[in-house]
């Protein structure tokens, strides 16, 4: 398992928990000090949970927006923490391409989510790359090449 991917895991364990009991101070440590991880897995879980919990606003209405007949509050905690994930890389981490993002989010909610979780995020995740103009750009990573004559 590459770093990356064992770093999101543990920022989905983290932030599920924060999205329970709304606060870190009481637990986080005691979460890391049972881990051992490789330095950058680590790295790249406590910038996704930093950067998710200071958007946290930003990304749930940006999720809402895109979620047809979904409020944020009603989904389920995995898959609001992993869209919150993929909507936070899409918006903050321009060296990390959407597609990676995109597959990502979808096999960790399959993985930690229920059986409809994974088109469900992968419904919401397609609509906001596509339709949101800040992502023009990532949009377009995602995109099959156009064959030319």
């Amino acid at each position: 398992m590459s770093p990356r991917r064992k770093g999101r895991e543990l920022a989905l364990q983290i932030l599920f928990q924060w999205d329970i009991h709304h606060e870190t101070s009481a637990w986080l440590d005691d979460f890391w000090a049972g881990m051992s991880v490789h330095a950058e897995a680590r790295r790249f879980a406590e910038e996704l949970v930093k950067g998710v919990m200071a958007e946290a606003r930003e990304l749930d209405a940006l999720i809402g927006r895109y979620a047809e007949n979904w409020t944020v509050s009603r989904m389920a905690f995995i898959d609001r923490a992993v869209l919150r994930m993929a909507v936070y890389e899409f918006l903050h981490m321009p060296d990390v391409p959407a597609r990676v993002t995109l597959n990502e989010a979808i096999e960790i909610v399959k993985s930690f989510g229920d059986d409809q979780s994974g088109s469900f995020v992968n419904g919401i995740l397609d609509r906001i790359l596509r339709d949101d103009p800040r992502l023009r750009v990532k949009a377009q990573e995602t995109s099959p090449p156009v064959a030319h004559d």
